[in-house]
């Protein structure tokens, strides 16, 4: 996350969020690319679905699913994950990405598997 310059705002079972710069994370031409807001993505869901799982449990992605809808070339982009689904075993997160000006950049699901402690 500190490669990426992803700045954690907050974080709880029921939200997670975060900044990322556009600066820095951008493909040859010039936008946002889209492996970056993965990595935003996926860990504002891992985030969120750790504290979800805590203190007993630990949380493992096991699907991302991201959609592009809007370019960006300049500024921060703010993560926001929320639980689509909170079980024993498995959590969902939706996690919209969105500019400066509160447009949706990309849209992501995030699937992972709850273990217990000190499993892998």
């Amino acid at each position: 996350m500190a490669r990426m310059g992803i700045t954690i705002m907050e974080v709880t079972a029921d939200i997670a969020v975060g900044t990322m710069p556009v600066a820095g994370n951008t493909q040859p031409y010039g936008l946002l690319h889209g492996g970056a807001s993965a990595v935003l993505a996926e860990s504002l869901g891992s985030l969120a679905a750790m504290a979800h799982a805590a203190p007993d449990g630990i949380a493992v992605g096991i699907d991302l699913s991201i959609t592009h809808m809007r370019s960006a070339r300049t500024g921060v982009v703010t993560g926001t994950a929320t639980p689509l689904h909170r079980g024993r075993t498995i959590a969902v997160y939706a996690i919209t990405i969105e500019n400066q000006e509160g447009q949706i950049v990309s849209h992501a699901r995030l699937t992972c598997a709850i273990r217990p402690a000190g499993a892998t």
